[in-house]
């Protein structure tokens, strides 16, 4: 068993990473290839010309799970919502642990408005 150096938390590794047409270059893919990351990007349509215009030379498109980037906007909406109050939007609080007390404190509100039956 190997251990790690130091102090922190341990390390995790993903299943699969979920990440719009901005990530879909080759380095990020062959970094995600290298590690056992499944990639669910789609594919942007300039890179898909290009491989298609190098022919059979231009390699086979990258795989995309459909069904499994739907859920990747649940994320999106979540960072979106969190975004609106404005000291997050801006980390106007310079300390993490005040800044992170404001992400938990908005987690709670909304979770406990979602609860509510009451708008």
């Amino acid at each position: 068993m190997h251990h790690r150096a130091g102090h922190g938390r341990a390390r995790t590794r993903p299943d699969r990473v979920r990440g719009d047409k901005a990530y879909s270059s080759r380095a990020i893919r062959g970094h995600l290839r290298a590690r056992g990351i499944v990639a669910v990007i789609p594919e942007p349509a300039d890179q898909a010309g290009h491989r298609k215009r190098r022919g059979s030379s231009g390699g086979r498109p990258p795989a995309f799970d459909s069904v499994d980037y739907r859920g990747r906007n649940v994320v999106e909406r979540r960072f979106n919502e969190l975004k609106q109050w404005r000291g997050l939007a801006t980390r106007y609080d310079k300390l993490a642990i005040v800044y992170r007390s404001a992400v938990v404190l908005h987690t709670v509100i909304t979770w406990t408005k979602a609860l509510s039956d009451t708008p």
